[in-house]
């Protein structure tokens, strides 16, 4: 008989607000199949309020906590999840390195490059050596080739990789932050049909409009 997780015992909180990133780590969520209290924070001042700022100083969503345990940052509270719900099997796939990569290439050079480019800050050429990404079309190239060819980002296995990256592109398609290119429009597509990311969807899509 299998063992009991004793993370199951903890009470997982996870303060959001559907209109941000906290998207992504309900999509996470829905993958592990874990309980959890969602606890939505509107912004302005409750995203400051002493309270709130006692569990994340930075005055941003999302946050989870896990018992003790805070932990933020989306791309860390996908990997921790899925370390310490390994039964849904998101840690493990059959190249672990990828699964690192482009977890944390999607945290970095991706997001950055994105949002330098909406913000109107492109980097001068003889300045690219300067950021961690260099420039914004070399990060869409290399994005590309690490989805071309394979149903998800670490080979033959979803994983928690796929739940950021995916969430990445999923969002800079919907908005044009992110080129539609062919490559990405598959990848999406084998993605935005999972149970688990259309339940999320509906919960946060229900808190929008008020229904939940």
């Amino acid at each position: 008989m299998p063992r009991k997780n004793p993370n199951m015992s903890k009470e997982l909180v996870f303060y959001t607000n559907p209109q941000s990133r906290g998207r992504i780590v309900r999509w996470m969520l829905e993958e592990i199949s874990a309980s959890y209290r969602t606890h939505v924070i509107e912004y302005g001042r409750a995203m400051k309020s002493r309270e709130y700022l006692a569990i994340n100083p930075m005055g941003k969503v999302p946050t989870l906590t896990h018992g003790e345990e805070v932990i933020t940052e989306c791309a860390a509270i996908c990997a921790y999840l899925a370390d310490v719900y390994p039964e849904a099997g998101l840690n493990a796939p059959a190249s672990r390195s990828a699964y690192f990569r482009w977890l944390f290439f999607a945290a970095g050079p991706l997001e950055a490059s994105i949002m330098d480019r909406e913000l109107g800050a492109d980097v001068a050429p003889d300045k690219e050596t300067m950021v961690g990404y260099g420039n914004y079309a070399r990060v869409l190239d290399v994005l590309e080739s690490a989805v071309s060819g394979q149903p998800f980002i670490a080979g033959d296995t979803f994983s928690a990789a796929d739940v950021y990256v995916g969430s990445h592109i999923d969002w800079g398609l919907s908005f044009g932050t992110i080129e539609k290119r062919p490559a990405f429009e598959a990848y999406r597509g084998g993605l935005v049909v999972r149970p688990a990311f259309l339940r999320a969807k509906e919960l946060d899509d229900a808190l929008v409009s008020g229904e939940a």
